[in-house]
C-alpha cells in the first residue's frame, strides 16, 4: 500500500466515524431534551452545544490517537532493529518459521526470507513480527481536521430535524433521519475496514437506535 493510499484511507476513516459520532450524540442529546418537553430554542442550544463539544473532543481524539499509535510504530521500530544487530539468526527463524506455517516448504522458506532481507531487512522484519510496513505514513493533523470537519457536518442532521418539522411529528421525523444516515455510515465504515456490511449496518442503527430511546426516556422523566 502506497504513502498516499494508505493517508487517503486513515482520512477516509477519520471522515466517516466523525461524521457517525456527530449523528448518533448530537441525536442523543436534541431527542433527550425533546422528551423533556422544552422549546426549540433550547433544543437548538443544547444540540450545537453538544456539537461544539463533540467536534473539539474527536479531533483532539483523533490526534492523540493516531500519534499514540505512531510512537508505538516508532518503539517497535527501534526494537526490531536493534534485534536484528544483535541476533540476526534468531529473527531469520523467526520469519522463516511464519512463512512455514503457511505450508510452504522449509527450504523455500528460507530462501523466499532470506531473499526478503537482503532487500530491506528492517521492513520485513518489522512487519512480520509486528504487523505494519514501517513506510506507512499517518498524519495527526490530517486525520484530526478530517473528524473536526466530519463531526459537526453529521450533526446537522438531527440538528435540522428536529428543530424544522412540526411540533406533533419533530422527535419520530429525528429518528427516521438519524437511522437511515447511520445506515449510510454503518455501511461506509464496514466497507473501509473491509468488515461485513449487513452486520455494521445493523449494529450502527441498533445502538443509535438505543441511545436515542435512552436519552428521550431520561428526558421523559424531567417532562
Amino acid at each position: 500500500m502506497s504513502n498516499n493510499l494508505a493517508e487517503r484511507i486513515n482520512v477516509m476513516r477519520a471522515s466517516v466515524m466523525g461524521a457517525n459520532d456527530g449523528i448518533l450524540s448530537v441525536a442523543g442529546i436534541v431527542i433527550g431534551v425533546a422528551g423533556a418537553g422544552t422549546s426549540n430554542a433550547a433544543i437548538l442550544l443544547a444540540g450545537l452545544s453538544g456539537m461544539l463539544a463533540g467536534t473539539v473532543s474527536m479531533a483532539m481524539g483523533e490526534y492523540v490517537s493516531v500519534n499514540s499509535q505512531r510512537d508505538s510504530e516508532k518503539n517497535a521500530l527501534s526494537k526490531e532493529s536493534a534485534a536484528l544487530d544483535n541476533d540476526f539468526a534468531g529473527e531469520f527463524a523467526f520469519i522463516q518459521h511464519k512463512y512455514e506455517a503457511t505450508g510452504i516448504s522449509a527450504d523455500l522458506a528460507a530462501q523466499a526470507t532470506r531473499e526478503m532481507l537482503a532487500h530491506d531487512r528492517i521492513t520485513v522484519a518489522t512487519r512480520e513480527r509486528y504487523g505494519f510496513d514501517p513506510h506507512e505514513k499517518t498524519s495527526a493533523i490530517a486525520a484530526a481536521l478530517a473528524s473536526m470537519c466530519a463531526f459537526p457536518t453529521g450533526s446537522i442532521l438531527p440538528l435540522v430535524a428536529i428543530t424544522l418539522f412540526p411540533e406533533r411529528i419533530k422527535v419520530l421525523a429525528t429518528v427516521v433521519a438519524v437511522i437511515v444516515a447511520l445506515a449510510f455510515t454503518g455501511y461506509a465504515a464496514a466497507a473501509l475496514g473491509k468488515a461485513d456490511r449487513g452486520r455494521a449496518v445493523l449494529r450502527n442503527v441498533v445502538s443509535g437506535l438505543l441511545t436515542m430511546l435512552v436519552t428521550y426516556c431520561i428526558g421523559a422523566l424531567f417532562a
